[in-house]
């Protein structure tokens, strides 16, 4: 395998951070949106807001944004960018929660592993506020839903 034929690897096939410092800046946006899968039980405790570790929803939230700022932390080839917004909605549904997220940019790259990371973390904070209560939750359907890029306009 040759480096032309894939970014992440060098001439040595050693991993390699993408040089994206030549592109011109762009705003860039993301969505992604996954569900987890809750018993009857699990949904009622969350929609009466009844869970021993407190507020599902919000917690869930609060720990996409979060995640979706770590990124670069988490993931190894992944640049560092500077997010100019970060939104995670979770809809409380009867057969779980479904998340959806937005995340963007101006850079040089894109910002799909921040939306997908902060719909990954999302879920798995559901999991773990609720795993007392629910042996059968179902992580599922995380996916990239739409990325945008746009030239930035000089004001």
């Amino acid at each position: 395998m040759t480096s032309d034929k894939f970014s992440h690897i060098d001439k040595d096939g050693k991993a390699n951070m993408v040089d994206v410092g030549h592109k011109d800046p762009q705003v860039r946006e993301a969505k992604a949106s996954g569900k987890i899968r809750l018993t009857t039980q699990t949904v009622e405790l969350i929609r009466d807001n009844n869970m021993k570790k407190g507020d599902v929803l919000t917690i869930a939230e609060i720990a996409g944004i979060q995640a979706a700022k770590q990124t670069s932390s988490l993931i190894p080839l992944c640049h560092t960018l500077m997010i100019t917004k970060a939104e995670v909605k979770c809809e409380l549904t009867d057969e779980g929660v479904q998340v959806k997220t937005r995340v963007k940019c101006i850079g040089q790259t894109g910002v799909e592993m921040e939306a997908l990371t902060a719909a990954s973390v999302a879920l798995l904070t559901i999991y773990d506020m609720c795993k007392a209560v629910d042996k059968q939750m179902i992580i599922e359907a995380i996916t990239l839903d739409e990325k945008t890029k746009v030239d930035v306009t000089i004001r």
